[in-house]
């Protein structure tokens, strides 16, 4: 059964991924305090104006998506992170680059932002 929420989807990992869960969680909500937590395909994902960006524990990683595209100097620093072409995987063997998080979801806010914008011309 999927977590109703973001706390119960956090609760159901043991307490090291927990606190790395709840770092990510942070790093988003300090991003963008207005965007609206939600449980959406069974994970936690931030919402304003649609889907920013969701967040889930794997085994041995924590992935973020979707990663933003068009910004050269965020592209090459995420590189190392990237798996699928919209997918950063940070491995829970290494720190979390809460900063990048950050800069990830604020440049989804961004992303989202131009994608309404050319809905609206058309």
């Amino acid at each position: 059964m999927p977590a109703k929420n973001i706390d119960e989807y956090i609760s159901g990992f043991p307490a090291d991924i927990q606190r790395r869960l709840q770092e990510v969680r942070t790093a988003i909500k300090q991003a963008v305090p207005e965007a609206e937590e939600a449980i959406k395909y069974a994970i936690p994902t931030f919402v304003l104006n649609g889907n920013i960006v969701s967040f889930a524990a794997y085994k041995n990683h924590i992935g973020v998506y979707p990663v933003p595209k068009g910004d050269e100097k965020f592209e090459r620093a995420i590189a190392s992170f990237k798996a699928e072409k919209s997918t950063a995987q940070f491995r829970h063997n290494m720190p979390i680059p809460l900063q990048m998080i950050s800069e990830l979801t604020r440049l989804r806010v961004k992303e989202m932002s131009e994608e309404a914008a050319v809905k609206k011309i058309k």
